[in-house]
């Protein structure tokens, strides 16, 4: 039987979704690659905090045979930080409109730092009850009157009120959690750069994605580059398979 971390052979791709979305966020993406005969993966976020959510990431990892080339959209590139950290056939990381935080650095002190983002101003908070006798929590979601604004403006409305009747709220923990040693300081990485990004913001993702040393590729997108723009996502995609093929 094989090594299920033997990192021989072509990398799978697997791809994590971020805040207020799922997996079918990356349909155009996984379509395109499946195209090119690409083994695909999603990881289905739980979006309960950065350690929660690394932990279930990881080990969708360690249950994939051979290498990985694992891409993050968003809040998803935090996860892959620190998922990938402690997995062992991470080869490259694909950052899609995403953050890249440092060790100790918490989303919810870098990102009011970005002048390009909106998200803030439109984000109602919601309560969850406690499950199991853990104790109840806050979450936050997006104020459907300015979704399309916020985050995805390049889609149709018809679209985007769709996409926010049936957005994932996520947990404050993913904003208020330290991040971990991140595997970008190990792993080559890219990031796909919307240079309409009013979510995550363009200038932040920009910062973060020369802090680690990605090689960046701008895409005149929304915050849902994935979504709108599939092609050019998936030629970084492509080109990372490429090179750590």
């Amino acid at each position: 039987m094989a090594d299920d971390n033997d990192n021989s052979g072509a990398p799978t791709v697997v791809l994590v979704h971020g805040a207020f979305a799922d997996s079918s966020s990356w349909n155009g993406v996984i379509e395109r690659l499946q195209a090119k005969g690409v083994q695909v993966r999603t990881a289905a976020n739980p979006l309960r905090g950065i350690s929660i959510d690394s932990d279930y990431v990881r080990a969708v990892l360690d249950e994939t045979p051979g290498p990985v080339l694992l891409v993050g959209h968003s809040y998803g590139g935090a996860v892959i930080t620190n998922a990938a950290k402690q997995a062992k056939n991470v080869v490259g990381l694909v950052y899609v409109a995403a953050f890249a935080p440092e060790e100790g650095e918490k989303l919810g002190d870098a990102t009011p730092e970005s002048k390009d983002s909106v998200l803030n101003s439109v984000l109602v908070q919601l309560h969850y009850p406690s499950v199991n006798g853990g104790a109840a929590g806050v979450e936050f979601a997006i104020d459907p009157e300015g979704f399309h604004e916020a985050f995805a403006a390049d889609l149709p409305t018809d679209q985007t009120t769709l996409m926010a009747a049936t957005q994932r709220p996520i947990a404050d923990l993913a904003f208020s959690e330290e991040t971990g040693p991140p595997a970008w300081k190990d792993l080559p990485s890219w990031t796909v750069l919307a240079t309409g990004d009013k979510a995550a913001g363009t200038d932040l993702v920009r910062s973060m994605a020369e802090r680690a040393g990605a090689k960046i590729t701008e895409v005149e997108s929304s915050h849902v580059v994935m979504v709108s723009q599939p092609d050019a996502v998936t030629e970084v995609i492509s080109e990372a398979l490429d090179q750590v093929g």
